[in-house]
């Protein structure tokens, strides 16, 4: 099978950090070195540049869409240590949240699962997360994770789904909804995994794995399945897929491919139904690999970017 793939020019003056489509695939936002965020209308091969954002003092690293049960509510973090928080009112974004409780750049940020509420974490090089809820009076409450003293690069939630809820016996706890979980990765090469109870976020288990700093986490999506099932990638070239066959069970490791990769890899991203995996690496290289009966994965395609567009 070919790829097609299409190229625009984004306007961007400088790197592009980071480009998300919304839920409904309609909308893409960009973001960028040259401290911009811009958003586009997507319509087919077709692009519109609809409204470009400027109130980062910093390189921006990351934007984020929510849910669109919450409207058209999107997040960035950047460089400038800030993260703001952006909506749609009368065909406009305006920024309804500014975070500035960093002291250092915010490297990452991701949205919870819908069922939680609308609420968004966020890494910092500080080595704290941030975690923003937005309360029924449309106020912010704000908490903080001491997660990675020498830098907090990543952070990706669970899903909501208990593990093992789908085949939950007759007379079980009705509620599919789990507790609140983090995994978050740093400078100090750990991943850790973070729950929420009582209120209070505490550290549940730290995995060590990686031989330098951990760039990217990702949980995969879980329908309710026994297993949980985490992807992360790190600057000594390898990707790790953690796997936890209950919650009553350690975490296991087994690395994605026994040759690493030829690069650091800066960034992994699961499929909506959590069996293939997205790699992107320095050498400028997406691989795809998709999981088999067995657990294992191999690689099913490659995307070059240096190569012309078909």
């Amino acid at each position: 099978m070919v790829a097609s793939t299409a190229t625009f020019d984004s306007a961007h003056e400088d790197l592009i950090h980071d480009a998300q489509l919304d839920y409904y695939g309609k909308r893409l936002a960009t973001c960028s070195s040259d401290r911009s965020i811009r958003i586009f209308d997507v319509d087919g091969d077709s692009q519109r540049l609809l409204q470009v954002l400027t109130s980062h003092e910093g390189p921006v690293w990351q934007v984020a869409w929510a849910h669109p049960k919450y409207g058209n509510v999107l997040a960035s973090c950047s460089y400038d240590g800030k993260v703001f928080i952006w909506k749609e009112t009368n065909g406009q974004f305006v920024k309804v949240k500014e975070h500035a409780a960093h002291t250092a750049s915010v490297n990452s940020i991701a949205w919870a699962p819908h069922e939680f509420g609308l609420i968004l974490a966020a890494a910092s090089a500080d080595g704290k997360i941030s975690i923003l809820s937005r309360q029924e009076d449309n106020n912010w409450e704000t908490q903080t994770i001491l997660a990675h003293s020498s830098g907090c690069n990543t952070v990706s939630w669970a899903p909501s789904a208990i593990p093992g809820s789908l085949i939950m016996v007759t007379g079980a706890n009705p509620s599919s909804i789990g507790p609140k979980r983090l995994a978050s990765g740093g400078c100090d090469n750990l991943v850790k995994i973070w729950s929420e109870e009582n209120g209070q976020w505490n550290e549940e288990v730290v995995l060590e794995g990686h031989s330098d700093w951990v760039r990217d986490v990702a949980w995969a999506p879980n329908m309710g399945l026994p297993n949980s099932e985490l992807a992360t990638c790190s600057q000594d070239k390898t990707v790790i897929i953690w796997t936890q066959e209950n919650p009553a069970t350690p975490w296991k490791m087994s690395p994605l491919n026994a040759d690493g990769f030829p690069d650091v890899v800066w960034r992994v991203s699961w499929s909506t139904s959590g069996n293939i995996l997205a790699v992107s690496s320095g050498d400028n290289s997406i691989t795809m690999w998709k999981q088999n009966l067995e657990g294992g994965f191999q690689q099913i395609s490659t995307l070059d970017g240096d190569a012309p567009p078909q």
